[in-house]
């Protein structure tokens, strides 16, 4: 049941742009169905919440002489719901493998906190699994096929992970999120380091990480350059599994 508390720092050639900032949680559960052969269909809604959102825009009307210039609004509010839906395999050697769908709901409380557009598509999830590490990639790609925005929608998106186990619950990795806009024809890409922690309390496992991005391609007019976060995931059995018998 993760809750991801993101920081991102903002910079640009607008001017302005690095003195921009916002906060955004998202609640991203992932709820596993076991099936009779030990496979798994698994379910990850992420639901974000945006807090000052910051959306740059040519004023019309300010001081004299200022005319033109840019400024930025701030907007806070739901963002667009995503959810992925996937039939994944481990083998006796720890290989995984899982494909399915991705798809994203035009739900957004303000139109600069989403797209206006449904999209979906192809996922894929290949990777290893042992005692002491887990390594994989988990490519999708999107096209928009609904909805009533004005942009295009036809994104790849590539997360790369490899996340070492030293013992006593902690965890060391990377997990950089690559993606490439085809209709602008730009790359997102940062630089990742996440180092986490599993305890228990009240009897129960949680999970506790930090990360840190640094996005060293992106749009070069306006875009996140840090992100920081912080991860608070409260593991809990399956309550629609429960509900459900399965």
């Amino acid at each position: 049941m993760t809750l991801k508390n993101q920081f991102r720092f903002y910079d640009g050639f607008l001017p302005g742009s690095g003195d921009e900032w916002n906060y955004s949680m998202n609640f991203n559960p992932v709820f596993p169905f076991t099936l009779d052969n030990g496979d798994k269909i698994i379910w990850r809604p992420a639901v974000p919440y945006v807090v000052d959102s910051p959306v740059p825009f040519v004023s019309e009307f300010s001081a004299p002489g200022l005319a033109g210039e840019i400024d930025f609004g701030s907007h806070t509010g739901l963002g667009d719901i995503g959810f992925d839906l996937a039939y994944a395999h481990t083998t006796d050697s720890g290989l995984l493998f899982a494909g399915g769908l991705f798809t994203t709901l035009p739900t957004a409380s303000s139109r600069y906190l989403g797209t206006g557009r449904w999209s979906i598509g192809p996922e894929l999830l290949f990777g290893k699994i042992s005692e002491r590490y887990a390594t994989g990639g988990f490519p999708n790609h999107v096209w928009d096929v609904a909805g009533w925005g004005d942009n295009d929608i036809s994104v790849t998106t590539i997360q790369a992970f490899y996340t070492y186990l030293p013992g006593g619950g902690w965890n060391i990795g990377t997990s950089p999120i690559m993606n490439y806009n085809w209709e602008t024809a730009q790359w997102t890409i940062p630089i990742n380091l996440t180092v986490g922690k599993a305890v228990t309390i009240g009897g129960k496992p949680w999970k506790f990480s930090l990360e840190a991005n640094y996005f060293f391609e992106r749009p070069d007019a306006f875009a996140a350059e840090w992100m920081v976060g912080l991860n608070i995931t409260p593991v809990i059995e399956n309550p629609l599994a429960k509900l459900f018998n399965w």
